[in-house]
């Protein structure tokens, strides 16, 4: 808990503790984090796939699905989930990220889901994309709220 202050250093922006149950007895935990990152690329398409391919180059991955995701803004974005392997730490950790840029085209965002519970890589991989297909922007300040899209963890758990 004390390491979750210092994701700010790295533009991470919004945390949220998962608690999942876990048969027969007992508790999963995942982390979700949303890190936003101006973008010094001129195309969103590329900085998006170049972001995904450093992701699963990484050599702290030691397996990865890779695939490009169609959102309904239509913006880029791609999804990366696999194994990773951490120096000093025998255990192995699971992670989903998904990269895709703000409407702006000048700042990435990366949403990220990671667990020690690596037995659950499919679900946390699903979970993780159906929240990007909730993502949406609008102004804060605007007068009118804009209607909100139907929630597809809902559809996941239904």
């Amino acid at each position: 808990m004390n390491g979750l202050q210092g994701l700010a250093a790295h533009d991470v922006v919004h945390t949220a503790l998962g608690f999942h149950p876990e048969e027969p007895v007992g508790v999963s935990t995942s982390l979700f984090s949303l890190a936003i990152r101006r973008v010094e690329q001129p195309s969103p398409r590329l900085a998006v796939a170049r972001t995904a391919l450093a992701i699963a180059r990484s050599a702290l991955w030691t397996s990865s699905v890779r695939r490009f995701i169609e959102l309904p803004s239509a913006l880029p974005c791609c999804l990366v989930a696999g194994t990773i392997s951490v120096p000093g730490i025998e255990s192995h950790l699971f992670q989903a990220r998904v990269a895709t840029v703000h409407p702006d085209g000048f700042h990435l965002l990366s949403l990220d889901l990671t667990s020690a519970s690596i037995q659950h890589a499919d679900a946390y991989t699903d979970i993780l994309e159906a929240v990007a297909h909730t993502l949406a922007f609008s102004d804060p300040a605007a007068s009118t709220p804009s209607t909100a899209g139907s929630s597809r963890i809902l559809e996941a758990l239904l």
